[in-house]
Formats: C-alpha cells, structure tokens, sequence
C-alpha cells in the first residue's frame, strides 16, 4: 500500500543543514497496521508527513496503492490524498466554532461530486462508527479529550480512505481513554481492513499493532 525508496528530507537555512530523514526504505502491506517510534526529534513525524503527501523527500520515490507520487501536479496530489489518507493527530486539529457534526463533514468539502445530503449522511455514520452519535451537535470545548479525539477519528474515516496516518494519537489521554482510541482503531483495521500507520511513544500501544520500525537520529534502526 505504501513503499518508500531511499527517503532522505534535508531541512536548509542560511547556516545550518539538518538531516532528518536518511535512507529510509519502508513498505507497509494494505490492511497492515504500523507503529513507528523512537526519540523525539528523531524524524518520526517528519516520516508520517512524507507518507501523507503533506511534506516532499529531498531525495527517493514514493508510491501508493501502486502510483508514483513523484510526477503529481499539485491539484492532483491533493485530490489523491483526500481520497486516499486520513490524518489523526495528537492535538486532534478540530475547529472550535464548528459543532461536531460540521467537523467531520470538512473533509467532504473538497469532494464536490458529494452533495449536501451526503456529506450529512456520511459524517453521522462515521460518528456513530465510533460511539458519538448523541454528541453531534455539540461543539469541541464542551467534550473530553477522549471524545474530540473519537471526532478527530471520525473525520479521518469520513471519506472511506485506504489508509489512516496517526500521530501520537493517545498522547494527549489517560490510560483509559488511550485504550479505547486504541480499541477503535484496532476495530478499523481489522473489521474494515484499513491500512494505519502510528507513531506513538508508549510501547504498550505498539506491541498491539502487527509491527514496530524504530527510528534514532533519522535512520530505521529496527
């Protein structure tokens, strides 16, 4: 599903160079669940956003569901990956003057071959999918961590995607509340067969996925 060549990201200013990414070569199996980890700074983030099309490699290739990223024109790398990735994140990235239900839609926004009515009806199954059904018309602020994070979850799965990229997304919660994100998106790759890639500093959380890669100092260690 993902297959990254010889990855290398180089961030430059006027004075310093940073190696951030070095050599990486990865494939991660469609239906495959993924954990990354390693020390901070050691270029997890930098990797999950290269595989998001959110950042560009200085050096190597990409593919993804067997297209090569590298020749996209901008206008079709954003369609591909609205269509193709959801993102979750630690700070779950949700619009506070937005109710719940609205947030989820947004990513349906950018897909105008869905109409109104769809959206609505795509966004309310998501949220039911992951227990918030009653909490549609609230807005983030009035909701607990755990949930804004199940709305962050819903938002990424609104629109069917292949794969969903987590960035340390227990890592903000409590113990049980990192266990019940986790139990969902176990229940997604596992009932829907989607395709998660995780960076995650808790090793507990990693040993539940079918796989772990390390990272020290931008290079895969394990």
């Amino acid at each position: 599903m993902i297959t990254l060549k010889n990855i290398e990201k180089v961030y430059r200013t006027d004075t310093i160079e940073t190696l951030a990414l070095n050599n990486i070569n990865l494939e991660v199996s469609k239906g495959e669940f993924l954990s990354i980890m390693g020390p901070s700074g050691c270029g997890k983030s930098t990797l999950l956003n290269i595989m998001g099309l959110l950042d560009e490699p200085t050096k190597g290739g990409i593919q993804i569901d067997n297209q090569s990223i590298t020749s996209f024109a901008d206008k079709k790398l954003s369609a591909f990956r609205n269509q193709k990735i959801g993102f979750i994140f630690q700070s779950y990235h949700l619009i506070n003057d937005l109710s719940v239900l609205d947030n989820v839609e947004l990513p349906l926004l950018y897909r105008p071959s869905v109409s109104a009515s769809e959206r609505r009806d795509l966004a309310t199954k998501a949220l039911e999918k992951v227990g918030l059904s009653n909490r549609m018309k609230h807005y983030p602020t009035q909701l607990s961590g755990g949930q804004r994070q199940r709305v962050a979850i819903a938002r990424a799965i609104v629109g069917n995607p292949s794969i969903i990229l987590a960035d340390e997304p227990t890592g903000n919660l409590d113990s049980n509340m990192g266990n019940e994100i986790m139990e969902i998106l176990e229940n997604l790759n596992k009932s829907d067969g989607t395709t998660i890639v995780m960076v995650t500093h808790d090793e507990n959380m990693a040993k539940r996925t079918h796989r772990l890669v390390r990272l020290f100092d931008g290079s895969q260690v394990a």
